[in-house]
């Protein structure tokens, strides 16, 4: 009896190098603290001489733009055109802005990239998250950061720190956001040489100390 050949999960083929460049991603629940750490990180690169590009996701180009404001903001999107929104926003994103700027050498920083989705889609919409990570690994091209910062925040500290205008995914119910936290924990689990993950109720500082002193140590052995 012959054997049956079993192909691959989509997603299998290692990941695409940044080289030269280096791609750092910040990622966590709404209010972690993610775009004050981009901005720390990015002023700590910048004031040791290093060329750093900062984007964001959803957004950072015309057309991400629009689909931010279409997702967070506009009226209702079901679950898998959601999916399939912020997928089509990364497969831009990363063909426009973030594959050549690494291809230049450049430093990589994004607020937010394919962990999100598989977080707040695949675990906190429950579209499963092993569909959702083989669509975001498809939708980039295998481009994966080198170093992704998980900043860990429960969904009460979360909600003690988001503005008084939540967007729709920051006004999802706590269950909604301990699924989407515990997702991004899994991530994290699943490739702990390429995660850091901290207390996002540290003091700033802290944070900031313990990611620049993992990213300096990246950047040297990426040398």
């Amino acid at each position: 009896m012959s054997e049956s050949v079993v192909s691959p999960p989509a997603d299998a083929v290692g990941r695409v190098s940044t080289a030269p460049g280096f791609f750092v991603c910040f990622e966590g629940g709404d209010g972690a603290g993610k775009s004050t750490q981009v901005r720390l990180l990015t002023q700590a690169l910048e004031s040791d001489g290093r060329d750093v590009l900062v984007t964001r996701q959803p957004g950072g180009t015309e057309l991400g733009t629009a689909i931010r404001q279409l997702v967070l903001h506009g009226n209702h999107v079901s679950p898998r055109a959601e999916a399939l929104l912020f997928a089509a926003d990364k497969a831009h994103h990363v063909d426009e802005l973030i594959r050549p700027a690494l291809a230049a050498g450049q430093i990589v920083i994004t607020d937010r990239y394919t962990d999100s989705s598989i977080a707040y889609q695949g675990a906190g919409r429950d579209l499963g998250a092993d569909e959702i990570r083989v669509l975001q690994r498809w939708a980039v091209s295998g481009v994966l950061p080198d170093l992704t910062v998980v900043l860990d925040v429960t969904p009460q500290l979360g909600r003690a720190r988001r503005g008084e205008q939540p967007d729709r995914l920051e006004a999802e119910a706590d269950a909604f956001h301990e699924a989407v936290r515990q997702g991004f924990v899994d991530l994290a689990a699943r490739e702990p040489d390429r995660y850091l993950v901290i207390d996002a109720g540290r003091p700033t500082d802290q944070i900031h100390a313990i990611v620049r002193a993992r990213v300096e140590r990246a950047l040297a052995v990426a040398r």
